[in-house]
């Protein structure tokens, strides 16, 4: 790759290489969970000492924007991602709202009979299956959550026959006339078991941040009970409060 850098004398050189590397990041030139160009090409591109290019990463290292990794190299670390609560939003829709871009990985898709928990939350006779959706969640190729959504039988059986690596809950829901009108949501702390952890690419029994939610359509029906495991050292809660 050519370089397009033009130091500028009245910037500290290691400023503005750190600069190029943010901007690079940003463009996703660069993106999460990658190593950057080493050392001696940064030198090569930048055409500027190793002390420098030390600097500069030293620096972005201290703001958390790389990461080293011990006897691989530096890597762009993925960034915090941050929800907003107070409002009605799928995971989808909060991570474009940001400017990341949301993807899915199908894990597990099931009739149960047996989840009596869940189904008390949905209101569903014990003697009724529910659907149960279980996806790996994703924001710019990071993933972020792990999502167990239990549905009663006529809606679950609806969203199966859909692309869910795809297509959002929401939406299917919207194009079938079934509108959410409202939800509860309960946020608990869990450590991660060594599924959990190898499927979020984190250590085991580290911090899980869980949601519960029990979305509600027409007449007060629950329509959805989820249960969503996030990876706490990639996503936070956020809420304005008012006095």
């Amino acid at each position: 790759m050519g370089s397009s850098f033009e130091p500028d004398k009245s910037i500290s050189l290691y400023v503005q290489v750190k600069d190029t590397i943010i901007k690079r990041i940003q463009e996703k030139e660069w993106i999460p969970n990658t190593m950057i160009p080493t050392e001696n090409e940064l030198m090569a591109e930048f055409n500027v000492s190793r002390t420098t290019i030390r600097q500069a990463i030293s620096i972005l290292v201290q703001e958390g924007i790389l990461e080293k990794k011990q006897g691989k190299g530096t890597i762009v670390k993925p960034q915090l991602f941050i929800g907003s609560l107070g409002k009605l939003k799928g995971f989808a829709e909060e991570v474009m709202e940001i400017g990341m871009v949301p993807a899915s990985k199908l894990l597990v898709v099931k009739t149960c009979s047996d989840l009596h928990y869940e189904k008390s939350m949905l209101k569903v006779p014990m003697e009724e299956e529910i659907v149960v959706i279980e996806r790996l969640r994703f924001a710019d190729q990071t993933p972020i959550a792990i999502e167990r959504s239990c549905w009663p039988d006529d809606i679950g059986k609806m969203l199966i026959h859909q692309d869910l690596n795809r297509a959002t809950f929401y939406e299917i829901l919207e194009k079938n006339n079934i509108t959410l009108k409202h939800a509860n949501e309960k946020i608990t702390s869990i450590n991660a078991t060594i599924l959990e952890a190898d499927l979020l690419g984190i250590r085991g029994g580290q911090a899980l941040l869980v949601m519960e939610r029990i979305s509600y359509g027409n007449e007060e029906r629950p329509i959805e009970f989820t249960t969503t495991k996030f990876c706490s050292e990639k996503y936070q809660y956020q809420i304005e409060l008012f006095r």
